[in-house]
């Protein structure tokens, strides 16, 4: 095993890395490309414990697993590498996955239901309506124009004396919509001007310092 993976392993799983000690079923699998995909892309290495220890794993199997996943059970197809590692006569399978061009990717579930995830440190998280605007806004051309009226006025006055505010908390404020809230909402995150904290409890937007 060579010395960047070695380093990989011992960093731990994060936003872009995470571990799987086996694949048992390539929906599972399918969830983690496809968030990869939808996120600054990462690396999935199949035969490594939770706790970074190498369990190994038969290559043939994994791999074809792997190509399941990324062909039958998202999409768009989530395009790949792999390469084989050996250690203490273990194999690991490192897949790699880049940031996609076509985004949003979905992974199908049992249920056969297609679901968009985003990673999120080590967590792979369904993505909000807002998160899915900002995507599709992203793939056109033209730039973002907004013309702040009493909605986005209020929303900025409320992040200044509050913090954060949710989706909800936005529309009961301003009295609009649910669509047109979320549309507000992914047009300020694309002009950086506020941006948007998950976790698996929910979403919540706040001011960005940056802008």
């Amino acid at each position: 095993m060579d010395h960047n993976l070695k380093k990989l392993i011992k960093a731990g799983e994060g936003q872009q890395l995470d571990f799987k000690y086996c694949v048992s079923d390539s929906r599972k699998i399918a969830r983690t490309l496809s968030a990869f995909s939808n996120s600054n892309g990462g690396r999935l290495l199949i035969g490594v414990r939770d706790n970074g220890s190498i369990a190994g794993v038969k290559s043939d199997e994994e791999i074809y697993m792997v190509d399941t996943a990324a062909t039958l059970f998202c999409r768009p197809q989530i395009k790949y590498t792999i390469k084989q590692h050996v250690s203490e006569k273990k194999t690991i399978i490192e897949v790699e996955v880049l940031k996609g061009d076509k985004r949003p990717y979905q992974a199908k579930d049992e249920d056969g239901r297609w679901l968009t995830y985003f990673r999120h440190n080590d967590q792979n998280l369904l993505a909000n309506r807002v998160l899915r605007q900002v995507w599709r806004k992203e793939k056109k051309s033209r730039g973002v124009l907004v013309k702040f009226s009493k909605a986005e006025n209020a929303l900025m006055d409320y992040l200044k004396e509050n913090g954060s505010i949710t989706a909800s908390k936005f529309r009961k404020i301003a009295r609009i919509s649910p669509y047109r809230a979320d549309a507000i909402l992914a047009n300020l995150i694309m002009l950086k001007v506020i941006r948007m904290n998950a976790s698996e409890k929910g979403f919540s937007y706040e001011l960005n310092p940056t802008s």
